[in-house]
């Protein structure tokens, strides 16, 4: 990798940036190819007799213990798939839900393990060209990895046993619930993305909320940091001032910051749903006389799709 990975996992969202905060990774990918930007398959890095050399000892989905020859000089990273799965295979720019397992080369000490618990990682895009998406490739859902970082002047090969768990769907897939009467009126289309319809009616004075598709994930904690779909409308004028789906893809935002009225509609809500929120301007972007360009004195109309959420990590 172009940035040394973390030597220890102090806590669960260090592993979650030691794999998707990096910037390259060092090695050759499966067909030597000098670009990063073809599918997943052929830009997945290569094998190599470290990470073949791995046993494990643990059932798939579960952190288990890695074991492999100590103190190995590992020139460049590599990456096996130990067992693979029977799920379907991923595909460039697909959301995965993974969870991994660290090991120290030299003292074949565990460094840390992260995602068997819900909560603790948030999924990823894999694409071509970002380090899990040539770590992970177009492996199947099922599939457990071994991946092997090289050892640098400053410090051991590290060794990681890698589930790759699900992929996620980029639109809430909760049963359907009965609208509210008052509310907007929301339409799908074929991929999901909403429209909304504004009722000829004054804007409400407090914050008002409607679950239009209620999950079956875990719940949305206080400062948790939220991967979800969105789609913002003026009350006031009936137009879209922002939108994640006309923007291309879903977002996250670390601890959850945005406007007061978004946070309280999705604190408390499950992972799957879809939930509609009307936002006076006390609990959006302030009172005053309506603005057309910050959205000051607006109340505000948003569809919000919760897609994952990964819990604060503990200090």
């Amino acid at each position: 990798m172009r940035t040394r990975p973390l030597i220890a996992l102090s806590t669960m969202a260090a592993a979650a940036v030691l794999l998707v905060g990096c910037t390259g990774v060092e090695g050759s990918t499966g067909d030597d190819a000098e670009s990063t930007s073809g599918d997943l398959c052929s830009a997945t890095i290569a094998s190599g007799p470290a990470a073949e050399s791995v046993t494990v000892d643990g059932d798939f989905g579960t952190a288990s213990t890695a074991s492999f020859e100590l103190e190995q000089q590992v020139d460049e990273a590599q990456r096996t798939v130990l067992t693979e799965g029977d799920g379907e295979e991923i595909a460039d720019g697909d959301y995965v839900q993974y969870a991994l397992s660290a090991f120290d080369g030299d003292s074949g000490e565990r460094l840390g393990d992260a995602g068997y618990t819900e909560g603790e990682l948030l999924p990823v895009e894999l694409t071509a060209d970002v380090p899990m998406g040539q770590l992970i490739g177009c492996a199947t859902v099922g599939s457990r990895l071994s991946i092997v970082f090289p050892t640098t002047d400053d410090a051991a090969a590290q060794y990681y046993v890698l589930d790759v768990l699900d992929v996620v769907p980029t639109a809430a897939w909760g049963e359907p619930q009965e609208p509210t009467a008052g509310m907007p009126a929301v339409t799908l289309d074929d991929d999901g993305a909403p429209s909304v319809e504004i009722p000829d009616a004054d804007a409400p004075t407090e914050v008002q909320i409607s679950v239009l598709k209620e999950g079956d994930g875990i719940e949305v904690g206080e400062g948790d940091t939220t991967l979800l779909q969105y789609h913002g409308v003026s009350w006031n004028s009936g137009e879209v001032f922002d939108s994640s789906w006309e923007n291309g893809a879903p977002i996250s935002s670390e601890g959850n910051g945005y406007v007061p009225g978004f946070v309280q509609a999705l604190e408390g809500q499950k992972v799957g749903s879809q939930v509609l929120v009307v936002i006076p301007p006390a609990e959006a972007y302030g009172e005053g006389e309506i603005n057309d360009d910050d959205l000051t004195g607006q109340t505000l109309v948003f569809v919000i799709d919760i897609l994952a959420t990964m819990h604060p990590a503990a200090s």
